[in-house]
């Protein structure tokens, strides 16, 4: 369970809730008089994310077994008001079944950890009724699921903490918690949390909390807000039945841009009240398009962002963030206010970057390239917890770009916002592609593109309820061959199916790799593809915000062979619904992957209970709206279909819905004529992007 701790039972008898209330105080008050000594450490919640690792994946080494956990441990100082606070520093004796962190990363045991002892230069004041959340990694038994735990912290002879833990499965959780606001501040003002209720009864929405950080140089030590009671359950559904998933929207009022415990009640069908909880970053979540590359320079004439016509293209396939820090020339000029990008890189000194001034300016910091690769040599775990340390007392969120989902489990949870690398033809792979079945040749030059979707899926398990992301192949000028194949880089098709079987996970922003000036030039082919998959991104942008992945089904023909893969993201005002093919060929001329013509097809998407009163249900891409033939069926809309390659729907209990997004998709294309720019469809505006390069 994610939290074993009970706060309190709701009774039907008032008399008996006085007298409880009574004894308590009763109690309190010999034990103060008496002057008996307690623990003051407690542990108020545990939150386990077990270890995943996809079966899809293919590896020259077998890979080891997924048997660990990431546990976090929400630690208060339950000490009576007035009592000396804690003092937490590097020497601070903290032990698991005997052994200090130290001794388990060692040994392996563990992969990180954020205990004192990783901090030893830090000295943390803890007082009476405040928490810290204390993290490890565990790799092996028995620290991940159906393990037991001793844990002692604090002084020998009279120690804060000595207590047992059972490391389980939840069987219920915060399955996605994001924080949003309005367009004109970066300070969120209200939070949107999804719960997954794997248990075999119903729970029901109480009310919730956040744990906050009062000072942003002591981010660890968080405090309690007041209760929220005012919770918007999810179209009015509060009770989340047995293996569903439901969840609420809550003013919280501005947020502080610092770290958070949020805490969630919720009562089961015996009445017994108990708390999911969550320990991550605040920060307003928005829906991010990136591009890699975008400064790299052009012999004699700077770096490609300083000309206009390359910021046009940019803007053009909807690219609102860069894999680049300030650039003279382009932010301190006019053009930086005509074509803005995000910033998102290393983002040091941290005290230039940390400002009011730029923040709104940054997507994220990305200091530490690919760890798990490392130039040669994988940066261990804990080295990436204290390569990320310094952000942690500003406002900045952190990411880690992962590279290899056989091992990406022992980086889990260390950055606010992961995402990984990894393309699917023509590029260099963690994985082993000739190892692949999934055609009658094995092929050097490509590897299965529902793969995509996969590592989407292990890394949001391993890192819930964190956003993540993902850079997606793209174009790129520097690729060379691989198993024979002349063309060097993704077609429009293998772009666009890689880009959605990321979507379809629930991703909330997307990278391509890579954007620049050659690669541009050289693989025009690809731009308008880029460019409607940027269209579509915003369609549906908001809804990826609001919502959390919900079903995933692959589908197979009657002979075995691969068919469909089917999602969905779900949220209160709608669910997307994603039929992506499978039905595709590996080309053994053109060692290229080919799709076929439309065909009939029939999808069952099921639907949370809080999405049963569904509406309209249309299909969308960036060309316009379409009605959809579709019916309501035991919980699930079933949709008929001829399709091939990506099919995207929109399901929604509001009728007002198709004709808003309509309204949005008239006003992307319109500011897309505005630009006046098109290097896909007009050669004019082409040959201006090929005279830059010369």
């Amino acid at each position: 369970m994610e939290n074993q701790m009970r706060l309190f039972r709701h009774t039907n008898t008032t008399a008996l809730l006085f007298k409880t209330l009574v004894l308590a105080c009763i109690l309190t008050l010999a034990k103060a008089a008496a002057g008996a000594e307690t623990m003051p450490l407690c542990i108020e919640g545990i939150t386990v994310i077990p270890h995943m690792m996809v079966e899809s994946m293919r590896y020259a080494q077998e890979p080891e077994p997924a048997v660990g956990a990431r546990v976090q441990l929400f630690v208060r100082n339950a000490a009576l008001s007035g009592a000396p606070p804690l003092v937490l520093d590097g020497q601070t004796r903290t032990l698991f079944n005997g052994r200090t962190p130290e001794s388990l990363l060692e040994t392996e045991m563990w992969g990180w950890h954020d205990m004192p002892s990783a901090m030893p230069d830090t000295r943390l004041s803890l007082p009476p009724d405040a928490m810290i959340v204390w993290t490890f990694n565990g790799r092996v038994a028995p620290f991940g699921p159906g393990g037991n735990v001793k844990i002692d912290a604090g002084p020998e002879s009279a120690p804060w903490l000595s207590t047992a833990i059972a490391i389980e499965e939840p069987d219920c959780r915060l399955s996605a918690v994001t924080f949003t606001g309005d367009d004109e501040s970066v300070q969120p003002h209200s939070m949107i949390v999804h719960i997954a209720n794997m248990s075999e009864s119903v729970v029901t929405l109480e009310a919730c909390r956040l744990w906050t950080a009062q000072d942003a140089k002591t981010p660890r030590i968080l405090v309690a807000g007041p209760i929220l009671n005012a919770m918007r359950a999810f179209n009015d559904h509060a009770a989340i039945p047995a293996g569903e998933k439901g969840g609420f929207v809550v003013d919280t009022g501005v947020l502080p841009l610092t770290y958070a415990a949020v805490e969630v009640h919720v009562r089961k069908g015996d009445g017994e009240v108990y708390s999911l909880w969550a320990h991550l970053r605040i920060k307003k979540e928005v829906f991010d398009i990136s591009g890699g590359w975008v400064n790299s320079k052009i012999e004699g004439k700077g770096p490609a962002v300083t000309h206009e016509d390359f910021l046009k293209t940019l803007k053009r396939l909807y690219v609102n963030t860069a894999h680049l820090s300030v650039t003279p020339g382009y932010s301190d000029t006019e053009l930086y206010d005509k074509y803005p990008l995000k910033y998102f890189g290393a983002m040091r000194p941290i005290e230039q970057w940390d400002t009011d001034e730029m923040l709104p300016k940054i997507h994220a910091v990305e200091c530490l390239g690919e760890p798990q690769y490392g130039g040669g040599r994988p940066v261990p775990p804990q080295e990436v917890w204290e390569g990320l340390l310094p952000y942690a007392t500003s406002r900045l969120a952190t990411t880690v770009t992962h590279s290899e989902e056989r091992i990406w489990r022992d980086y889990a949870g260390l950055s606010d916002y992961p995402h990984y690398d990894a393309y699917r033809v023509t590029a260099p792979s963690a994985d082993a592609w000739w190892k692949y079945d999934r055609w009658e040749k094995k092929i050097f030059w490509g590897s299965p593109l529902e793969t995509i979707g996969d590592m989407c899926r292990s890394l949001r398990e391993l890192n819930r309820p964190a956003p993540c992301a993902i850079w997606s192949q793209g174009p790129h000028e520097g690729w060379d061959r691989y198993g024979g194949r002349n063309r060097t880089s993704p077609t429009p098709d293998e772009i666009r199916l890689q880009a959605y079987h990321a979507l379809s996970t629930r991703i909330t922003s997307l990278y391509w790799f890579n954007l620049s000036l050659k690669t541009v030039v050289k693989w025009r082919d690809t731009l308008d593809e880029i460019a409607r998959i940027g269209r579509e991104m915003r369609l549906l942008d908001e809804f990826m915000i609001e919502g959390d992945a919900y079903g995933f089904e692959r589908i197979t023909k009657q002979n075995g062979e691969l068919d469909w893969d089917i999602a969905s993201v779900c949220g209160r005002r709608a669910a997307l619904l994603f039929a992506l093919d499978l039905d595709y060929a590996a080309d053994q001329e053109e060692k290229v992957f080919k799709f076929g013509e439309p065909r009939d097809a029939e999808w069952r998407f099921p639907l949370p209970a809080y999405l049963a009163g569904i509406k309209d249900v249309f299909r969308l891409d960036a060309d316009g709206i379409y009605t959809a033939t579709w019916e309501m069926t035991d919980g699930a809309v079933v949709i008929s279909e001829k399709a091939s390659r990506v099919v995207v729907y929109v399901a929604t209990p509001d009728p007002e819905l198709r004709t808003m997004l309509e309204e949005k998709r008239r006003r992307l294309i319109d500011a897309e004529e505005a630009l006046q720019f098109d290097p896909a469809r007009r050669d004019e505006d082409f040959q201006k992007l090929v005279d830059l390069m010369q």
